[in-house]
């Protein structure tokens, strides 16, 4: 394991929106100190329990006096109600026990730390809200206090190809209006009767793909803008018609489209703070994906999280991987590329 100066921190380019003006997004370089996500798999202090503990008080009692982000996920109004409702209304207060509700929440989109915290690198506070709850979830990992089945329900390939093959059986029984087999599924699964689950394909849309991209309309070609759609799981398997839109828009641009999924992102390995799972699906699907960007053509994803992974937290987990770089550099998010040919066409 590396324990140099130069391995405990690395610089890296996040994009965060400047709330001043008209929005722009601009980059600034975030310099991430040792307690980093790519470190969690070197070094023991990440996973210290007492340092641990004292980052997330020191982080929670920066939040509760901000607030900003009280309208994001549900980990904040956890939070501040869990402190104003603490006996002296202050972190202090609080048990450490308490703490796995708010970590529990988050979801890790990263839209705290990109749109909302004024308060991350290079502010002395140094915040980083979503990789702290990762990095707890790290040390829950290690303690086995993860309960199995989210690892169960995170296996997305696996899951969804049985859900598209059995589509109108799956469908049927997970509906919200099949109150028997959603109060079974919430009894086994401790999935919530109440949640509206996604429901699946009756194709995947590689397939409806590979039949209909030349049924589809287009106008003229434009040589300079060729791109692949990173399907991504959840429209490969759950919302096709999304797919299907996005593909529309881009050959109305006169965008030449291809389609590749080669696999999940590993964002549902990553809540579930198995890291060793996620690189492994970094260098598969990267590899393909790059096999396109070799060829010329732009890698868009069309889900936020799956974007999200390719273009930061897959760089974050391996820092020294010039490919995953290379990738990173060459992906965009739908509405990003649909605006660039807005403002440069």
């Amino acid at each position: 394991m590396e324990t140099s100066a130069e391995s405990t921190e690395m610089f890296w380019t996040k994009s965060v929106r400047h709330s001043a003006g008209n929005c722009q997004i601009f980059q600034f370089r975030v310099l991430l100190p040792i307690l980093t996500l790519h470190l969690i798999l070197r070094t023991n202090d990440f996973l210290n329990t007492e340092k641990l503990d004292k980052e997330m008080r020191r982080v929670f009692d920066i939040c509760h006096g901000c607030r900003r982000c009280f309208n994001l996920c549900d980990s904040f109004p956890k939070l501040f109600d869990m402190i104003d409702e603490s006996q002296n209304e202050d972190v202090e207060s609080l048990s450490s026990d308490q703490f796995a509700p708010v970590v529990d929440a988050c979801t890790l989109c990263d839209m705290c730390f990109m749109t909302k915290c004024p308060y991350v690198p290079p502010h002395d506070f140094d915040l980083d809200f979503p990789h702290l709850m990762l990095r707890y979830r790290t040390a829950q990992k290690k303690l086995g206090k993860l309960p199995s089945v989210p690892l169960q329900l995170a296996q997305i390939d696996r899951n969804s190809k049985i859900g598209v093959m059995f589509s109108k059986i799956v469908n049927w029984a997970s509906s919200i209006k099949n109150k028997f087999f959603r109060k079974i599924l919430e009894i086994v699964v401790g999935i919530d009767k109440r949640v509206q689950l996604p429901k699946y394909n009756s194709e995947t849309f590689s397939n409806f793909f590979k039949k209909n991209k030349d049924k589809i309309n287009s106008q003229t070609s434009n040589k300079d803008r060729k791109v692949v759609i990173y399907t991504t799981c959840f429209v490969n398997f759950n919302k096709k018609n999304t797919g299907v839109a996005a593909l529309k828009v881009l050959k109305k641009n006169g965008v030449e489209v291809q389609e590749a999924y080669p696999g999940c992102c590993g964002m549902p390995f990553l809540e579930q703070a198995d890291l060793p799972k996620v690189v492994e699906q970094a260098k598969k699907v990267s590899k393909d994906l790059l096999e396109w960007v070799d060829k010329g053509y732009k890698v868009i994803t069309l889900t936020a999280s799956c974007g999200l992974m390719l273009k930061f937290e897959w760089p974050l987990l391996l820092p020294k991987d010039d490919n995953i770089k290379r990738l990173s550099s060459n992906t965009m998010d739908i509405d990003e590329y649909v605006v660039d040919i807005a403002n440069n066409e």
